[in-house]
C-alpha cells in the first residue's frame, strides 16, 4: 500500500528577492494546512506579529499549528526525520535556503534523503524583478539557478513597468523554457500552486483529504483552483494509456507545467495496471494507489502550471491513449519511476 509522502519544497533566491516574505505569506494564508518550515535563521520568520527566536537544531510550534526549525545545512537529514515520520500530519515541508546557498546542494540533500516519508516537491526560485540585472552582474550563477528551477516567481513586479516586466519574462523563459513562471508582488502566490492542502475553517488534528477528494474538489469547485497566475487542467480517459507514450510526455512536459497529479491506468501485454502518478518539474513518481485512496478505475489527471495551452495539453495527453495492443515490455518505462 502506498503511503502518503510529504512534499519538500526548496525555496531559493538571492538576498532580498522575497524568500522570507513568501514563507510568511504561506504561513499566514494557507487555511487548514500544517506546514513544516526549515530555515537558516529563525529571526527572519514572523507569524502573526510574533518573532520566532531560537538556536541551530531547535524546533518550535507556531501559533497556527505549523512547525518551524532552524538548522545548519549539514543537519538537514536529521531535521527532516524530526518533521516527517509515520505520525506526522504535515501537508508540506518548506526549506528556505540561505540567500547565498547553492540550490543544487539543497536539492541533493532532499533527493538523497533516506527518509521514506518525504518526496521532493520542487525548486521554487524567487527572482527580484527590480534588481535582476544588478543581481545577475554580482552573481553570474543566477542564470544556472534559473535554469534548474521548477517554478520561478518573478517577484516585485509592482516596481517595474510593463515593458521591463515583459522583457524579463522573455529572458527567464529563454534561460528555462520548461519551468512555470509566475509574476508576483510581495511574493503573493496561491499556495495551491505549490502543494495540496485541506481548506477547512476549523481543521481537526490528523484530518486529511485524499487525492480523490482533491480531484472531486477540483471538478465541483473549479473556481477555487483557477486563480490568477496559474492554470489547472483536468484530463480524463476511460481507455487505458500506453506506458511509453505517457512516460515520454512526462519527461518532455509542455512548457509552463509545474505539477501533474492523479491516477492513471496503463496497459501492456494482457494486463492493465493502475498507478498514482505525481510529478514536479522533472521528477516523476509512479506508485500503486493505497487502499484508502479509493482510486477510480479510469485515468484522471490534473495538470498545474502557468500560461498553459489547455487544448494543446489535453491533445498531448489524448495521444497517450492506447488505441492498439501494447507489448508487455512497454511497462518497463513506468517501472523506472516506481519505488523499489
Amino acid at each position: 500500500m502506498a503511503k502518503r509522502k510529504i512534499p519538500v519544497v526548496v525555496v531559493a533566491g538571492f538576498l532580498g528577492s522575497g524568500k522570507t516574505t513568501l514563507l510568511n505569506h504561506l504561513l499566514r494564508n494557507t487555511r487548514g494546512a500544517r506546514i513544516g518550515v526549515i530555515v537558516n535563521d529563525f529571526g527572519s520568520v514572523n507569524i502573526d506579529s510574533m518573532m520566532v527566536a531560537g538556536q541551530v537544531d531547535s524546533m518550535v510550534s507556531l501559533s497556527n499549528g505549523c512547525l518551524c526549525c532552524a538548522i545548519d545545512v549539514s543537519d538537514m537529514d536529521a531535521m527532516l526525520d524530526k518533521l516527517a515520520h509515520p505520525k506526522s500530519d504535515l501537508d508540506v515541508i518548506v526549506v528556505e535556503a540561505s540567500g547565498l546557498a547553492e540550490p543544487r546542494n539543497m536539492i541533493r540533500l532532499v533527493v538523497s534523503s533516506e527518509n521514506e516519508h518525504i518526496t521532493y516537491g520542487g525548486l521554487v526560485l524567487v527572482v527580484d524583478a527590480y534588481e535582476f540585472d544588478t543581481t545577475r552582474e554580482r552573481h553570474p550563477e543566477l542564470d544556472q539557478h534559473v535554469a534548474m528551477a521548477d517554478l520561478i516567481l518573478l517577484n516585485k513586479t509592482d516596481r517595474v513597468d510593463t515593458d521591463t516586466h515583459d522583457d524579463l519574462l522573455g529572458r527567464l523563459c529563454g534561460l528555462n523554457a520548461r519551468a512555470a513562471v509566475v509574476s508576483t508582488d510581495h511574493s503573493r502566490v496561491d499556495p495551491g500552486l505549490l502543494f495540496d492542502f485541506s481548506e477547512r475553517a476549523e481543521p481537526r488534528p490528523g484530518e486529511q483529504l485524499t487525492l480523490d477528494d482533491l480531484l472531486r474538489e477540483h471538478d465541483e469547485h473549479d473556481h477555487r483552483h483557477l486563480h490568477d497566475g496559474y492554470d489547472s487542467i483536468t484530463f480524463e480517459s476511460d481507455a487505458p494509456l500506453h506506458p511509453r507514450a505517457l512516460v515520454d510526455l512526462l519527461e518532455n512536459q509542455p512548457a509552463g507545467v509545474f505539477r501533474i497529479k492523479g491516477y492513471v491506468t496503463v496497459t501492456a501485454g494482457l494486463r492493465s495496471t493502475r498507478y498514482l502518478v505525481q510529478t514536479v518539474g522533472d521528477h516523476i513518481r509512479f506508485e500503486p494507489p493505497g487502499r484508502g485512496d479509493d482510486a477510480p478505475g479510469t485515468t484522471r489527471l490534473v495538470v498545474i502550471g502557468a500560461d498553459l495551452d489547455s487544448d494543446a495539453v489535453r491533445e498531448q495527453l489524448g495521444r497517450c491513449v492506447a488505441d492498439e495492443p501494447v507489448s508487455a515490455d512497454a511497462m518497463y518505462a513506468v517501472h523506472r519511476f516506481t519505488p523499489r
